[in-house]
């Protein structure tokens, strides 16, 4: 056992972690729809069925956009209810969640292109930046058509969407354990937090999605800003 091995056995944090990748393994994954079921085939075809770096920093950069469209609609229905403050009020509350989320999502892309420019991997642009980007431009307008049609539509597709990171994020790191001896150095500690390996980061990643999954689970049981639409 290594020296790390050793810090993140006594490691409260990095056990915690550790639970919360079991619990992920131990879940069946959500059977995804026929639009996931779209995206995730597409993705594997482009980018091999095998979780990696450069796979997960795609998923990364398509993750942000339903946050985004379900923003920008929020903002709108501001604009229709601001005679209403009340309403509009908790309105913006769906928006600064939806914020929070993208916000969190985005720290996963910034750390994941760290660390692959720190490994010197080499990405080409046409299957890395632009098929990304047409993927990402894609789920966004299926994500607000959906949701100003059928929120629940919305907010399903993500939920899978996610479920299906958590356990790409999980597996990956039990697939490759030498993750565990490998100190996880980066600018964006203070904003993310502070993990013992790269292990744990990429665990805490998983946990996030995770997060995100049940919150929109949990949005599912209402209608789009609440009961009152």
């Amino acid at each position: 056992m290594t020296a790390l091995q050793t810090h993140i056995h006594e490691d409260p944090q990095a056990a915690n972690l550790r639970r919360e990748q079991a619990r992920t393994l131990a879940q069946e994954p959500m059977k995804p729809g026929l639009l996931a079921k779209l995206l995730f085939r597409s993705m594997d075809m482009i980018y091999g069925r095998e979780g990696s770096l450069s796979k997960f920093r795609v998923l990364e950069v398509i993750a942000r956009v339903p946050y985004m469209a379900w923003e920008h609609v929020g903002y709108v229905a501001i604009t229709h209810t601001h005679s209403t403050p009340t309403f509009a009020r908790d309105i913006h509350s769906s928006v600064q969640q939806n914020r929070s989320q993208q916000d969190n999502e985005l720290f996963h892309l910034l750390i994941l292109e760290e660390l692959l420019q720190r490994r010197g991997k080499r990405q080409g642009f046409f299957r890395f930046r632009v098929i990304p980007q047409i993927f990402a431009w894609s789920y966004y307008h299926i994500s607000w058509l959906l949701f100003v049609l059928h929120p629940r539509m919305s907010y399903s597709l993500n939920a899978q969407f996610e479920d299906h990171a958590e356990h790409e994020y999980m597996q990956y790191v039990v697939d490759h354990p030498e993750l565990d001896d490998e100190p996880w150095e980066s600018a964006f500690r203070d904003e993310y937090g502070d993990f013992a390996s790269v292990g744990d980061m990429l665990r805490q990643i998983g946990v996030d999605e995770r997060h995100h999954k049940e919150e929109s689970l949990e949005s599912m049981s209402t209608a789009r800003f609440g009961s009152r639409l």
